[in-house]
């Protein structure tokens, strides 16, 4: 019943619109034919204002010419010279305004010849008077033929004049009848809609309950669909909850596992060294190598977490990606081994990139471990340069990504690829396909991690058995080289950066122990140490001994923070360095993952070799 009162209605409705579209169309056909009637009456009037200009023309010149050999006075002979300037420009209108009627034209045809003759007859009994036969001149006057002629132009002028009223008045008639007719089809289609506007005035009155009944229905289905959405809402909400539990779940089951392993490497190697050297027994190197290991893969597990939680803290600058390339290619074939062939395919032109030089190597060796992992019996492995746009269609698709100018790194594999699902979780935290103790699946997240820290993107692109390649896109980086190569540093002990005693440095930790052992280190490392467990027991030794040349402060402290001891100590000593250290990056010397310019900062876990060179850049102010 509704979709036939809706067809009813929509059958009402483009029956005015079409009657109405008729009425505007014909009242724009009125003003053309007022326009076009305007225009025919306008060209008869040309028409006849030529017509009578001709002949105003001729007439001109007969009076000219009968004054003048009349009177034999050269005055008199004024009207026929104007006459004579004016017949050529007259004839020319009279013809353009004629040439569209047949009859017309043949009329101005014998017109023409008409008035030739006559103006030669003028001209010749002009002739005679002016070579003194005044009475010959005045015969021919006397005579017929110019006056026949006069009067044949006057009547063929009179016809064509005749010829354009009844033109004019025929194009009247056809137009009044005309505007009759469409005024009696606007009428009867403006009472054709008026019926219309009545009919469609009468059916929504007829309408009007149906639509307060489907309105009440509606309203009540509103309810039940609110309700609905609320419950669906809920039955989401718990289940997002219990993703976010599986995902924290398998997060913190990996850790636990990683960390429970190193953890007995570590607490084993120290109860065999403890119990060796109750007896007497210095040889315990490879349970101290042991544990340094497990400490150091410990260490390395936390950097990926806070890597693929984009915590870390990055240290940025201008790089050029193919030096970068170029540079790694003797550190690759060391790792990759002599069963994979690596080629590099390094673009031209190549844009700079502005990131973290350690964090942009490790995400390249981890994708090419991955690629060589993917590879067992060999392969080849391409690292590829380019410069990229991405632009608003790629942005589109990809939601995180903003469209502009990228430097693409491409490490890419004939390995044994990813099927699709394996592809679409590859950088899940602690999810991989290696076998148990092969990987602890963090590789890719802490890749994943960093690039996005950067503003960068990275998509993965393989099928089962053809391969993978993993593509990082980093923004282009317009500002001035900032390339700084990097010290070659020695784990030997004996080789690292030392100090001597007149450097004395300032050690503030709330953590005792982590305080000792710091202090023990710089004391190896030939400093001077004074310790203090906050930053009021900080100030008071910076005030009472200007010797200190360095403040080596933890930033996570209780009451009062390393940064703003750092900076109520510079206030005190401008001359004074500082070197910051802290385990979690979201602080006060790092905003947005980057650390803030001039900062040095030393992460915790740290080696001698770290604390040895971070303390001599920190002095330096390098």
């Amino acid at each position: 019943m509704p979709n036939r009162m809706l067809r009813v209605r929509s059958w009402s409705l483009v029956t005015g619109f079409a009657l109405l579209a008729l009425v505007v169309g014909t009242s724009a056909l009125l003003v053309e034919l007022q326009r076009s009637g305007d225009e025919t009456v306008r060209h008869s009037l040309i028409v006849k204002n030529r017509l009578g200009e001709v002949l105003a023309v001729i007439q001109d010149a007969e009076t000219g010419r009968r004054g003048y050999l009349l009177t034999g006075q050269r005055k008199y002979l004024a009207p026929y010279e104007d006459a004579v300037g004016r017949l050529g420009p007259a004839l020319m209108a009279l013809g353009d305004v004629t040439k569209a009627n047949s009859t017309h034209r043949e009329g101005f045809a014998k017109l023409r010849v008409l008035i030739d003759e006559k103006m030669g007859e003028l001209r010749k009994t002009i002739g005679e008077r002016e070579a003194g036969n005044a009475v010959g001149a005045l015969a021919v006057v006397h005579g017929n033929s110019g006056e026949s002629l006069l009067k044949q132009i006057r009547q063929l002028v009179g016809a064509m004049d005749r010829e354009e009223t009844r033109l004019l008045d025929k194009h009247l008639r056809d137009a009044r009848r005309m505007a009759n007719m469409l005024r009696i089809g606007i009428l009867l289609a403006a009472v054709i809609i008026a019926g219309l506007a009545v009919y469609a005035i009468r059916q929504t009155r007829r309408r009007a309950n149906i639509i307060i009944r489907q309105r009440d229905e509606l309203q009540t289905a509103y309810q039940a669909l609110l309700l609905e959405k609320s419950t669906r809402e809920a039955a989401e909400s718990q289940l997002r909850q219990m993703q976010k539990m599986e995902a924290m779940g398998q997060l913190t089951g990996g850790v636990a596992h990683d960390f429970n392993n190193m953890l007995a490497v570590i607490i084993s190697s120290f109860d065999l060294m403890k119990s060796r050297l109750a007896r007497g027994d210095t040889n315990i190197a490879k349970f101290i190598d042991a544990g340094i290991e497990a400490g150091n893969r410990a260490a390395t597990l936390t950097q990926r977490l806070l890597a693929f939680s984009r915590q870390q803290a990055l240290a940025p600058k201008g790089l050029d990606p193919n030096k970068l390339v170029q540079d790694m290619s003797v550190l690759l074939r060391r790792t990759l081994g002599s069963d994979i062939v690596i080629e590099s395919v390094l673009g031209g032109g190549l844009w700079r990139v502005f990131a973290d030089l350690g964090q942009l190597e490790n995400a390249v060796v981890n994708l090419c471990v991955n690629a060589r992992d993917a590879m067992p019996g060999g392969g080849k492995l391409t690292i590829e340069t380019a410069n990229i746009h991405l632009d608003d269609k790629y942005a589109a698709h990809d939601g995180d990504v903003v469209a502009g100018q990228y430097v693409m790194i491409a490490i890419s594999d004939t390995g044994t690829g990813m099927s699709a699902d394996v592809a679409r979780r590859a950088f899940d935290p602690f999810f991989t396909t290696k076998a148990v103790g092969r990987g602890t699946g963090l590789g890719l997240s802490q890749v994943y991690g960093f690039v996005k820290q950067s503003g960068g993107h990275v998509k993965i692109y393989s099928e089962a058995g053809q391969g993978t390649a993993v593509k990082i896109y980093l923004p282009r980086f317009m500002g001035a080289p900032m390339d700084v190569p990097e010290a070659a540093r020695s784990p030997s002990p004996q080789s690292l950066p030392r100090g001597s005693e007149d450097e004395v440095v300032l050690v503030v930790e709330d953590e005792e122990r982590v305080r000792h052992l710091s202090i023990a280190a710089l004391r190896e490392l030939g400093y001077s140490v004074v310790e203090a467990d906050g930053a009021e027991a900080a100030l008071r030794h910076i005030d009472k001994m200007p010797g200190i040349a360095l403040l080596f402060t933890d930033i996570v402290m209780p009451e009062v923070n390393g940064r703003k001891l750092a900076e109520e100590a510079l206030r005190r000593r401008p001359d004074l360095k500082v070197l910051y250290t802290t385990g979690f990056t979201r602080n006060a010397v790092v905003h947005n993952g980057v650390l803030d310019p001039g900062v040095h900062l030393l992460q915790k876990p740290f080696t001698l070799e770290d604390l040895a060179h971070k303390v001599r850049d920190a002095l330096a102010g390098a």
